[in-house]
């Protein structure tokens, strides 16, 4: 087990990979909680790859690794995972995005248990074709509980404008349709190629001994077998760098018109990474609550409050959408368009968000689950944790993010507005 300092956090990150292969965190913190992730490198974007022990490539059903994070839940015993963690004080979760299913815990008490209950659920898959089938009908509810939302429809038609062939254009949980053609099969497929501990980590943040943590850790895993295994092939994704659809005006019943605007950008040689960043820093210091063009659409009414941001890596392309609210919607994507493209960034600018940047992280360091957030990206984006947060903010400099800018195009865009028919 390797010990190393977050610095300028007070805190430390002890890590160890277990001889099955399995990462493990443990961030020892005072106070009255503890925040356990267990997660698998798996998300809704890896639907077409080399199941284990096969050569050839398969394409699952859109919605598979929801659809898994579902079932996981189910236990040969009938017990519930969430009656065992609140009758042991805690809650339970789990969450299914574009590149990792996570499942977690937090209380302050029985660490010991919950953990080894937490290892034993997720790694005893019990897929039956009679409760596949009975949860087709409760995901069916949750898809068309999402599609009465606006802004969530108004995303994933934005998704599915701006992309060819990306998995990125389809919902997380899929569709009516792609859910119903999922079999036992398909999920022992996926289950047995991206649960293995090989391609999963766990994160322990709080009130915990390291050395006792682990050991409680190791203990479970040693007495199950897994053998080593090579590392998942997925088929790559060829996605050109023009849009689908570059507009859509949806029938929507809705008092004041939603508009969202995605820019797909190529990122040519650059590192997707710094690309991203990058962008994520570009487009908040145009449109967050300090920006000018938030306050100017202000005071014209043009904006009923702020701008929603997402910068999202898509292989080849970053998608950066922006959406928000407005009586006068085609007035408001001009004046963004129109700021997105000017490409003006000063030292002064990224500077001062480098600073709310460092803030941020001092902010964060306060909180189990922010801690534990903020491991489990550094590992899904990087493979590796930061240790120092302030360096990599200061490696951030305006030569670099010029240089970018200058040579990334933000001429593809698809544009969605909801509105009254």
């Amino acid at each position: 087990m390797k010990r190393h300092r977050l610095k300028h956090f007070d805190l430390d990150v002890y890590q160890e990979t277990l001889s099955n292969g399995l990462l493990v965190n443990v961030v020892p913190k005072k106070g009255n909680n503890i925040y356990v992730t267990f997660i698998t490198k798996y998300g809704s974007f890896d639907n077409v790859f080399i199941p284990y022990g096969k050569k050839d490539f398969y394409e699952a059903p859109m919605g598979v690794a929801h659809f898994l994070e579902h079932k996981v839940f189910e236990q040969s015993d009938g017990e519930d995972p969430f009656a065992f963690y609140t009758r042991n004080g805690a809650d339970a979760n789990a969450s299914t995005s574009y590149i990792r299913t996570c499942y977690l815990f937090s209380g302050p008490d029985s660490f010991h248990e919950n953990i080894n209950y937490l290892l034993d659920f997720v790694q005893s898959p019990y897929f039956t074709e009679e409760n596949v089938e009975k949860e087709k009908g409760i995901i069916e509810q949750e898809i068309k509980m999402y599609d009465d939302m606006p802004f969530w429809r108004l995303f994933e038609a934005t998704l599915k404008n701006t992309f060819h062939n990306h998995p990125l254009r389809y919902p997380i949980a899929g569709t009516v349709e792609t859910i119903s053609k999922i079999t036992k099969e398909d999920l022992y497929t996926c289950y047995n190629t991206f649960y293995h501990p090989s391609n999963m980590f766990l994160t322990v943040v709080g009130n915990v001994d390291p050395e006792e943590a682990m050991k409680s850790i190791r203990d479970n895993q040693s007495k199950k077998d897994y053998e080593s295994r090579d590392k998942i092939i997925l088929k790559e994704i060829e996605e050109p760098n023009e849009v689908v659809k570059e507009k859509e005006i949806i029938p929507f019943d809705v008092e004041i018109p939603k508009l969202a605007i995605a820019y797909k950008i190529n990122i040519g040689n650059y590192d997707i990474n710094k690309v991203k960043d990058y962008l994520s820093i570009y487009f908040n210091i145009k449109l967050d609550s300090t920006s000018l063009l938030r306050e100017k659409l202000k005071k014209e009414n043009a904006i009923t409050g702020g701008f929603g941001i997402d910068v999202i890596d898509a292989g080849n392309h970053i998608l950066c959408a922006v959406n928000t609210e407005s009586k006068d919607p085609e007035y408001v994507i001009e004046q963004v368009d129109a700021e997105i493209k000017t490409k003006k960034i000063t030292e002064t600018e990224l500077n001062r968000k480098k600073k709310t940047m460092k803030s941020g992280c001092i902010y964060q360091s306060d909180s189990v689950f922010s801690i534990a957030s903020n491991i489990n990206n550094n590992i899904l984006r990087l493979g590796e944790v930061i240790f120092d947060e302030y360096e990599w903010v200061d490696s951030l400099n305006i030569e670099e993010m010029k240089d970018i800018l200058a040579n990334i195009s933000f001429d593809e865009k698809s544009v969605a507005i909801l509105k009254k028919s």
